[in-house]
């Protein structure tokens, strides 16, 4: 498969500007690809003021993803703020190129940040299948809890979307290698650069790690669109190889 990064820095706030920046660098990109992945909260920058800025499903951001999605033939992925039934989520949606969508709401919520006074966890670890490709969803903060990402889907890719600043950056850096060994799969981590209203500084490091632990792509602090080919079937053989996942422990989250 055939994934494109986009690690970009974010208008605080301002779901407009945002969505007219990431659609014309987009639109620009000539190489084709199967699936764009997108920063956290890609509208707004990483904010506790859900109120002021939170779309509907049925809103701009999500109609725009599917035309968007539609016009260049791919997948798109990310998180947006959402509102359902008077909660706010941090939910990351998976725009197919038919215009259907599926989504995860951010489980561990940053409470460092007061995320969790603000917003509502999700429950469910989702994992989508597209292209044949078994995908699971994460968001930021969720990095740090190996328990709720362990492979017991055989899920062929983890993919992880953030606002994760520069004082913690070695953290995301070790973990990511982290769970892209233990889980025995290709993981990706895309994050923003640029710094927000809260003076935070975001150096990026979007990257991917193969099955192994191996570094194959790091965008460093850039700006841009950056396109990798992911082989399942090199990590098939690998898996039967090693068969290290077959010796995993059974267990079930409260």
């Amino acid at each position: 498969m055939r994934i494109a990064l986009f690690q970009t820095q974010l208008a605080w706030e301002n779901s407009e500007i945002n969505r007219v920046f990431i659609e014309e660098y987009f639109l620009n990109e000539d190489e084709s690809f199967d699936l764009l992945v997108l920063p956290e909260m890609f509208t707004t920058g990483f904010t506790m003021n859900p109120s002021a800025i939170a779309e509907t499903m049925e809103g701009e951001t999500i109609s725009w993803l599917k035309q968007l999605a539609k016009k260049k033939t791919c997948a798109i992925t990310g998180s947006l703020v959402i509102k359902e039934s008077d909660n706010f989520y941090n939910r990351m949606v998976f725009v197919f190129p038919s215009g259907e969508v599926q989504f995860y709401d951010k489980r561990h919520l940053f409470t460092l940040a007061g995320e969790d006074k603000v917003y509502t966890k999700g429950t469910e670890k989702i994992v989508i299948n597209y292209n044949n490709w078994n995908i699971c969803l994460q968001v930021c903060y969720d990095l740090r809890f190996p328990v709720f990402a362990r492979n017991v889907e055989n899920y062929d890719l983890l993919l992880y979307v953030a606002n994760w600043p520069k004082p913690r950056i070695n953290a995301w850096d070790t973990l990511l290698k982290a769970r892209a060994i233990e889980n025995m799969c290709y993981t990706i981590g895309v994050n923003r650069i640029g710094e927000d209203a809260n003076q935070l500084e975001y150096p990026g490091h979007s990257q991917v790690i193969d099955f192994l632990g191996n570094q194959v792509l790091n965008c460093e602090n850039d700006l841009g669109v950056f396109i990798i080919n992911l082989d399942k079937q090199i990590q098939f053989e690998a898996r039967e190889k090693f068969n290290f996942l077959n010796d995993r422990d059974d267990f079930s989250l409260i």
